[in-house]
């Protein structure tokens, strides 16, 4: 299950819908071990396309040695879906390569639903997971 915090799913959110029509993407880090999303990062989407999305490599380099210095992890990982429902394509669940992540989904094909989903995605396996949005603190 993943449990994060209702300011965290407001701004993947926002994101999302602030890209839209072009996918969005980002991380959530936090403290290795914990499983507790905390620091959030928006990343550009190198690929700049309403149906696909890359992390720039040199901007991963930077977040992931950031983490590295901060003993952080990606505890989330994710993505916007810009007409299809929020879940992982065949291409989303070949590039997963964290198996301790989270891979959240938000769908922005409805400008007035929130779609928000959680996977975990090892070894090409895709579990889809409760969803437990606490407030601040929770």
């Amino acid at each position: 299950m993943l449990t994060i915090e209702r300011a965290l799913v407001d701004k993947i959110v926002a994101h999302a819908r602030a890209d839209h029509p072009d996918e969005a993407c980002g991380v959530v880090a936090g403290s290795i071990g914990s499983d507790t999303p905390s620091r959030f990062i928006a990343m550009v989407n190198a690929e700049r396309s309403p149906t696909f999305y890359r992390f720039d490599s040199m901007e991963q380099l930077r977040v992931w040695r950031a983490m590295d210095d901060a003993d952080e992890e990606p505890v989330v990982i994710y993505h916007s879906h810009t007409a299809t429902e929020a879940y992982p394509s065949r291409t989303d669940i070949s590039y997963a390569s964290e198996p301790n992540a989270h891979y959240a989904l938000v769908s922005t094909r409805d400008p007035e639903k929130i779609e928000f989903r959680s996977y975990r995605i090892v070894d090409g396996r895709v579990t889809e997971e409760e969803v437990r949005i606490v407030e601040a603190g929770g």
